[in-house]
Parts: structure tokens; sequence; C-alpha cells
């Protein structure tokens, strides 16, 4: 008897739920319309973002400008989401039941926490991506953003879950502090790694030197072969490979010789004392002779810069018209030598580190250790 009557309460219970979804039709006849319509408009009107952001992402693939990122967030709109957030409309329309009203509201939160968190992570890739402002294929972004979509996509997708959970009145206090904890546990083990990663960031950010720059640092000089997560590769002057750690290169001082258009070489030089005046005022236009019959030089200045223990030292300084280091060096080397050249038919000796004894004769006189000049 227990069975049939628990029986004959069921079927009863049905046939109110589905009479009480039927006088729910014919309650809202006028209302369901209107929110059926604007939900219709409301997927249109997604459909449409999401078609003009292919529509830009199509013109900008690389997110190399704004209407790329934009794009790329766009794209990315679920029809899950729209679905959802368009039967969310319809329960604001219509009084539906409180049990579909539930529903209906727990499913809009899902949905939109999802695709916030979607949209913040194409977002910050795609800001990622236009702030290197490179082919991905060309440098570091390309290998590090693999692992900063996981991290970011972790991150973003647990936030939210979090949200998810605790508008359906789960207490996240505890999960929240045991992903604290662990984040802190994995920071502390892997800072090592973590450093080297922001710093790659930090060289695609600040672009201090890019692949093919020749740079120095410390006793170094070598070209930029390749920027990855964790060291930069260099290939130096003789042509072995240097692998240079990226935290512990950014904490050098840098010198990049890629940037500009020329490059400028200092000569200094010294001539000795004997030397006379007008022949000191004939070497400022001779280094320019000498410069200026180099190809692609331009004279600066040369002017005394003091006098030394045995020389009265020289500046010369000319610019090359080229950031080839080979270009530079053979450029130093054919002024060097015209000097040579035009110093030796002026008579002007250079000076070498000498030490100079002077004597004095039985009456006290200064006996000199060169002879006088002539007249």
């Amino acid at each position: 008897m227990q069975i049939r009557d628990n029986a004959v309460e069921a079927i009863s219970s049905g046939r109110e739920g589905v009479q009480s979804i039927i006088d729910w039709f014919r309650g809202n006849a006028l209302e369901l319309p209107v929110g059926l319509a604007v939900a219709a408009a409301i997927v249109l009107f997604m459909l449409g973002l999401r078609f003009s952001g292919a529509w830009l992402s199509s013109g900008d693939p690389d997110c190399r400008r704004w209407r790329g990122v934009i794009g790329r967030v766009l794209q990315k709109t679920s029809i899950f989401f729209m679905v959802v957030a368009a039967l969310d409309m319809v329960a604001n329309y219509a009084a539906v039941p409180v049990k579909i009203e539930h529903l209906l509201d727990i499913l809009f939160t899902i949905g939109f926490a999802f695709q916030g968190a979607i949209w913040a992570r194409e977002l910050i890739l795609g800001v990622i991506t236009r702030r290197a402002g490179e082919d991905p294929t060309e440098t570091a972004i390309g290998n590090a953003l693999a692992v900063i979509r996981v991290l970011v996509s972790v991150t973003l997708f647990a936030l939210a879950i979090i949200v998810i959970l605790d508008n359906l009145g789960v207490n996240v206090t505890a999960l929240v502090a045991g992903l604290g904890i662990g984040g802190i546990a994995i920071g502390l083990a892997a800072q090592g790694i973590f450093s080297d990663l922001f710093a790659a960031l930090s060289i695609l950010f600040d672009k201090p030197f890019r692949r093919g720059d020749v740079i120095q640092f410390d006793q170094t000089t070598g070209t930029i072969e390749r920027i990855g997560l964790k060291t930069t590769r260099l290939r130096s002057l003789n042509g072995e490979l240097v692998v240079m750690a990226n935290t512990k290169l950014l904490e050098r001082e840098i010198h990049n010789y890629a940037g500009g258009r020329s490059r400028r070489s200092q000569l200094p030089f010294g001539v000795v004392y004997q030397t006379r005046p007008d022949e000191l005022e004939k070497i400022s236009s001779l280094a320019k002779g000498a410069v200026e019959s180099r190809k692609g030089c331009t004279f600066v200045r040369c002017a005394i810069r003091g006098f030394g223990a045995s020389s009265i030292d020289f500046e010369l300084i000319f610019d090359t018209r080229s950031t080839d280091q080979n270009k530079v060096a053979a450029d130093r080397t054919a002024v060097a030598l015209a000097i040579l050249r035009s110093f030796s038919e002026h008579d002007i000796e250079f000076a070498y580190p000498t030490q100079v004894t002077f004597t004095a004769a039985p009456d006290g006189t200064m006996v000199m250790p060169y002879p006088a000049p002539a007249g």
C-alpha cells in the first residue's frame, strides 16, 4: 500500500508540475515573445562582435596594433556564454519559476566567470605580444608564450572557479588560503627559474638588445643569437658560443653596438716634448686630413689632452658611418697608418716612455742631454 501511495503521489506531483508549466506559458503569453526577441537580438549582437573580432584579427594576426588585440579578445566569445546570457535576459522579462530562475542564474554565473577568464587571458597575451613588437618566431616570446599562457590560464581560471563557488554559497576561505600557501611554496622552490623568466620578459619589453645585435658586457663581446627563457646565447668574436643567464646579464653594464648609424672612435697618441710649437699647431690639420682621406669617416676633433710624463698627449676623435665592427676596426687602422705617413713626412716624432737625466757641470750649470737646436 505504501508503494502504491508513493506512486500515486509522484504521478499527481508530475501532473501538477506540467500544469504549472502550462499555466506559466499562458500567464506569460505576451512577455515570452518579447523576451525571446531580446534574447535573439543579444545572440545576434554577440555573434556580430565575434565576427568583427575575427575580421580585426585577420588584418593583424601578430597583434602588432591594438586592433589585433581587441579582435583577439572578441573572437574568443563562446556560444555557451551567448546562450546563457540570452536565457537570463528572457528570465528578466518573464516571471519564470523559481527553480528555473535559480538554474539560469547558476549557468550565467558559470558562463560569465569562465568567459571573463578567457577574455582576460587573451587580452594579457595580446598585450604581451604587442609589447614585444617582433615576430614571435625570432625572439623568446615564441618560447615564453606557451609558458605564459599556462601560468595566466591557471591563475585566471582558478579565480573564476573561486568566484563560481563563492556565488554558489561555498566557503572558499580555506581554498584561497591553501592556494596561497601552495603558490608561496612553488615560488620559493622555483625562484631561480621565475627570476630568469621575468628577466627574459624584461628584455622583451625594455629591448636593451635584440637578436642580431652586437653587445659587450664585462670583457665579452658577441652577437645575440637567441634570447631564451632562462639564458641568452651570444656568438663571440672568436667564434665560441657564450651562454649567460638572463638575470646575471641584466645586472651588468651592457654596451649595445647596434643602435645608431655610426660609431665614434678615439685614437690617442703622443709626440715628444722636443716638437716645436709651430709643428704642434699642424697636428690637428694633419689628423683631419688623415681622417678625411678614408671614405665614410668624419672628423670630429683633434686636441691636446694633457702633458704626460714623457709626451704631449693628443686625442683624435672621428666617426665611422657604419655599425659593422669589422668596418670600424678597418677605418681605425687606415686612419692610424695615414697619420704615421703624414707625421713622417713632416718630421713629427711619436713619443715613447723615456726618462731624461740632467747632469751639472763643475761650475753648477746644467748640461743638456741632447744638442741644442741650431740657430
